[in-house]
């Protein structure tokens, strides 16, 4: 990485990372640096519909229109992102092509434009100073380039399967990396 950001890319954890709360996750840093890292793991739902704590958001969210588990960090704080066409306009950072953070202070009627779909986190993922480097290089997590549509994946438990199979060279193998080896 050589000091580089990751801002905007994908975390994809490899088979060795057995952390229960990295397992086969997805991870889209939202935010990385001197201080550490922030990111949204993009394939864990919970049960609660998007409609309970915001019913504002609802009729914009993105199938499956719940809240998903963000991270172990803050699962009281709420993170969104939102794909908004033209990818500019007011309460909107741009992340990934189409796809940023949202404001929720704002509702979507008072975005301009208003967003297409959003996804929201409960929580987050986050890393203290050179703290996902050392994981990156004990081979905990592969770093690949992500696109629009990974943040507002449809099929949340394909998503790790998905972004390693489109992969160049031997890391689209571990697509088909059975989640428990040894039952293979």
């Amino acid at each position: 990485m050589n000091g580089e950001s990751i801002k905007g890319r994908l975390l994809v954890a490899t088979p060795s990372l057995s952390d229960p709360n990295f397992f086969r996750t997805v991870v889209l840093i939202i935010e990385h640096g001197a201080d550490g890292a922030l990111g949204v793991v993009l394939n864990r739902p919970s049960e609660l519909e998007v409609a309970e704590p915001l019913p504002a958001w609802a009729d914009v969210a993105a199938q499956p229109p719940v809240v998903f588990v963000g991270g172990p960090v803050s699962p009281g704080s709420a993170i969104c992102l939102a794909r908004v066409r033209p990818a500019n306009g007011d309460g909107w950072e741009p992340l990934v092509g189409s796809v940023g953070a949202v404001d929720l202070n704002l509702g979507p009627d008072e975005m301009t434009p208003r967003p297409e779909e959003v996804r929201v986190f409960a929580g987050y993922a986050g890393w203290g100073p050179r703290q996902l480097e050392a994981e990156i290089h004990s081979g905990g997590w592969f770093v690949v380039d992500a696109e629009p549509d990974d943040a507002l994946f449809p099929l949340p438990d394909d998503l790790w399967s998905a972004v390693l199979r489109r992969q160049p060279g031997r890391l689209a193998l571990f697509a088909c990396y059975p989640p428990d080896p040894a039952l293979n």
